[in-house]
């Protein structure tokens, strides 16, 4: 007896408490328990998904070995290789990079990104060293870096290799706990022939923090993003030399990048841990890949937890503890004790998650943020300035100059020069020189790298942008006004 699903609502009813009373639901439960799949095909039916989704990804995925040409104060973490099977460290043959036999002690995982491109984590990168890349049908090209970065831990590295099928990027904002997901990498150098190796695991956290590791370029131990919390964790074992394999659903989409954060530490844990696939790892990976300078946003303000006792009554944000001189925060009118609630309506519980929020802006974006300043809530819209990335960026593909010389935000110039820095105080007035050739015309006037420029004929410039949409009307000479007391003008010839 069936019942069609095209019977009235009341027929059906009907006939379900006929078979009631017929006593017939026994057998129809016994006949519906029969057509359940069994145990065995419940695993194999998970077991196709698991091989079809290794098998449509793994095309996508390389081998990294690098290769130190030596070693002058070399600060970067890349993961030296142990004997997988607990005996000393293998070192590598005398074989060439590009031999079958050529065993790397310092190797990592690549994806494909497009044609000759391949994304990594910058932690694989060092001084002094060749790249060489193996692919899936075990080609070994030889790579160079397309751009890295180090606040994001990514880089692009190019090769000479076309018709490598590019990743598929997912969406790590649908990543939920509990969900299956697949690691492909190179663990121990084990996939050095282009064959990576694949584990499994579930999604166990999101919002993680990677461990503080202060450096000299950075006390706080909190040089990158995901410092601040924004990773994946999972049980999926990522063994040293998985860092720049992607983490992958179900349906073969890479939600996360891994990173092998314990290997920098210099020892293995049971977690595991990938940068999301989301809107900023997008925007630095497309920057990445035309090889320009990923830039990110910058408040500027010394934010501070609130007290146990205000959390206890259900307030969250951060206190403005301090508003650093020169700065947006300053410009646009924040002041100290306000509380900052949320970034573009993103709630904010703690000073890293501020820093994470801003920091994940790009340069010039608009932040609005929602203050409670006096018991009273308002919003504030703040224009970003640039955030002073630390440590080695390599750009490819810089941004134009004028005349020989090379501007930027003030607050973007790390160095500790009496002309960028009184205190904690930026100049705000202007834009920075960072860079000038010599023998050009910018050079020839006697500007030099820390210089202020605030005005550009006559026109005020306080922005890069400014400074550029302002030299592109001028064609002759050019007055340009600096901030020394001293000789506040200097005239700028044309390009010859």
């Amino acid at each position: 007896m069936t019942l069609d699903s095209s019977f009235p609502s009341v027929t059906r009813t009907h006939c379900l408490r006929a078979i009631l009373a017929l006593g017939l639901l026994g057998p129809l439960a016994a006949m519906t328990r029969a057509q359940e799949p069994s145990a065995l095909e419940t695993a194999a039916a998970m077991e196709k998904t698991l091989v079809d989704v290794i098998a449509r990804s793994e095309k996508s995925v390389v081998a990294i070995a690098r290769v130190r040409i030596e070693r002058p104060g070399d600060t970067f973490g890349f993961e030296i290789r142990p004997d997988p099977f607990g005996g000393r460290p293998v070192p590598a043959t005398s074989a060439q990079p590009t031999d079958p036999d050529f065993v790397p002690n310092e190797y990592g995982t690549g994806v494909v990104v497009g044609p000759g491109l391949i994304l990594t984590a910058y932690h694989v990168l060092g001084e002094q060293s060749e790249y060489y890349v193996t692919t899936h049908d075990r080609k070994v090209y030889r790579a160079w870096i397309k751009g890295a970065d180090p606040r994001s831990d990514l880089a692009v590295l190019g090769i000479e290799a076309n018709g490598l099928p590019p990743i598929k990027f997912g969406n790590a904002g649908e990543v939920k706990k509990g969900q299956i997901v697949v690691a492909l990498g190179n663990p121990y150098a084990i996939a050095r022939d282009g064959q990576v190796s694949a584990g499994w695991g579930i999604v166990s956290n999101l919002s993680r923090k990677a461990p503080p590791v202060p450096e000299q370029s950075d006390s706080s131990g909190k040089p990158t993003l995901h410092h601040f919390g924004t990773l994946i964790q999972t049980d999926a074992k990522l063994n040293l030399g998985t860092s720049g394999g992607p983490l992958l659903n179900l349906q073969g989409d890479m939600i996360g990048l891994s990173v092998a954060l314990a290997a920098t530490a210099g020892y293995e844990t049971a977690t595991g841990y990938a940068i999301p696939v989301d809107a900023t790892f997008r925007r630095v990976v497309e920057t990445l890949k035309q090889g320009r300078e990923v830039e990110y946003g910058f408040l500027g303000i010394q934010p501070s937890n609130l007290q146990p006792r205000e959390i206890l009554t259900g307030m969250h944000g951060i206190r403005v503890y301090r508003v650093v001189p020169g700065t947006p925060a300053a410009r646009y009118g924040l002041r100290e004790n306000d509380v900052v609630t949320a970034v573009d309506g993103t709630p904010i519980y703690e000073a890293d998650g501020l820093v994470l929020e801003v920091g994940k802006l790009p340069v010039e974006a608009v932040a609005r943020l929602s203050v409670l300043r006096n018991q009273r809530k308002r919003t504030v819209p703040v224009t970003l300035a640039k955030y002073p990335v630390r440590g080695r960026k390599v750009v490819t593909f810089p941004s134009p100059d004028w005349r020989g010389l090379r501007v930027d935000y003030p607050t973007a110039f790390v160095e500790t020069d009496v002309h960028a820095r009184s205190g904690l105080a930026f100049f705000d007035e202007g834009v920075v020189v960072t860079d000038v050739a010599e023998s050009t015309p910018a050079w020839e006037a006697g500007l030099r790298r820390g210089t202020f420029i605030t005005h550009l004929g006559r026109t005020a410039v306080r922005t890069p942008k400014e400074f550029h949409r302002a030299a592109g009307r001028e064609i002759g000479p050019v007055q340009l006004r600096v901030a020394d007391d001293e000789n506040p003008v200097r005239t700028v010839e044309s390009t010859r």
